[in-house]
């Protein structure tokens, strides 16, 4: 068991809203942020689903110019997370950023790609590269605060923001920094994306009723909604946060790694890498599996997905089921920066005393067999939540935050 380090910022742009007030909100009364996609260029797809952010007026002329997507959604949460820590005094040295996300920016990669076809590479914009590097927006967010101890991307497909948080927690355990800024972002919805996931069959193609799409642990769900936004929080020393009289959010008590070496896409469906990730996260917090308070699930509404998560808690968490909640059924999927907002998310709820209801829950599986939230908010102060997060390729992060 290693030292907790403080949340003493928190900052999210998701389609529920431009903050971490309008994510909460959303969680709570169970809005949607999916819509159906009616631009002409997503006509002939599939699948026509999408929860958007709006990003109008948030950032000046010269940003929106130079910064791709998940660069800009990058930003807005990174400023909003570091203002509600009260903008705290820290030495560049001491001060690092790890924000991952799985994909980076591929809007400019697939939109200068057409500008050299139709126009030639004397067209191309001289800000390409630094807008395409997957590591650009944990570069822009380091480059706005001046950190100087280390500006690290973890690339792990939907599990990146959570590994963000996971190697926060380790910098600052080294003593490597006093603060460090975490977390995760990403912005692709763009038609090529969207046909490469939807030929998998891996989307939902609920349009006539995109509201309901997104339905994690239901018997109707066809699949997750692609997503786009960013989740940042900000983290410290115990010692660093009290000295300056910091408010704390929550602690992060714990993460746990491991990977499932069985397919490149589809989760292991005995579900025991993802079940290793949990029973080190609670060793690394020093946490008993009884004691976890609620789980905020991964579960991104598809058939085998939600199953082998559910398999993995039971093995993890024994005969102990503590309420589940899934904000993926309100948000959509937003990849690699789902585990970052589910963290956030996590925390308020530790915070409030209160899990989210699972929206769109109309039909439990059977074969869950968990203590699924559905239909209100249930009231319920706790001390210890689990976040936990899987990507393609078997990555599988497990977070432990405490009040």
């Amino acid at each position: 068991m290693s030292e907790p380090v403080a949340v003493t910022g928190l900052g999210a742009l998701t389609p529920l809203g431009p903050d971490v007030a309008a994510l909460w909100d959303g969680l709570l009364t169970g809005r949607s942020g999916v819509r159906l996609l009616e631009e002409p260029e997503f006509a002939a797809l599939p699948a026509r689903l999408a929860a958007t952010v709006d990003l109008d007026g948030r950032l000046d002329r010269v940003e929106a110019r130079t910064l791709d997507r998940v660069q800009q959604v990058a930003l807005v949460a990174a400023r909003e997370a570091w203002a509600d820590a009260g903008a705290p005094e820290v030495e560049p040295e001491r001060l690092a950023v790890v924000l991952g996300s799985g994909i980076g920016g591929a809007l400019t990669l697939l939109s200068q790609d057409a500008v050299l076809r139709d126009r030639g590479p004397r067209s191309v914009s001289p800000h390409l590269v630094p807008m395409l590097m997957p590591n650009g927006p944990a570069a822009r967010v380091g480059l706005e605060l001046g950190a100087r101890a280390g500006v690290h991307c973890p690339v792990s497909a939907c599990a990146s923001g959570a590994e963000a948080v996971a190697q926060g927690l380790a910098l600052l355990r080294s003593g490597a920094a006093d603060v460090v800024v975490v977390g995760g972002a990403e912005a692709c919805v763009h038609p090529l994306p969207l046909a490469g996931f939807a030929q998998m069959r891996a989307l939902s193609t609920r349009h006539d009723a995109p509201a309901e799409a997104s339905r994690p642990y239901d018997k109707g769900r066809d699949g997750f909604v692609l997503g786009e936004g960013a989740g940042v929080l900000v983290l410290e020393r115990e010692e660093h946060a009290a000295a300056r009289g910091a408010r704390v959010h929550a602690r992060v008590a714990g993460a746990g790694l491991a990977s499932d070496a069985h397919h490149i896409t589809a989760p292991d469906p005995a579900g025991t890498g993802a079940a290793r990730s949990v029973t080190a996260a609670l060793r690394d917090a020093g946490v008993g599996p009884d004691e976890v308070g609620h789980v905020d699930a991964h579960a991104t509404s598809t058939p085998l997905g939600d199953v082998a998560e559910a398999t993995a808690l039971g093995l993890a968490l024994g005969a102990h089921r503590p309420p589940v909640t899934a904000p993926k059924s309100c948000t959509g999927h937003l990849l690699g920066a789902a585990g970052a907002v589910e963290a956030v998310a996590a925390v308020l709820s530790l915070r409030e005393g209160v899990v989210p209801a699972v929206r769109n829950l109309d039909d439990p599986d059977d074969a869950v067999d968990l203590d699924v939230v559905r239909l209100t908010p249930r009231a319920h102060p706790h001390e210890v939540a689990l976040s936990t997060s899987f990507g393609f390729g078997g990555h599988d992060v497990t977070l432990v935050l405490t009040r």
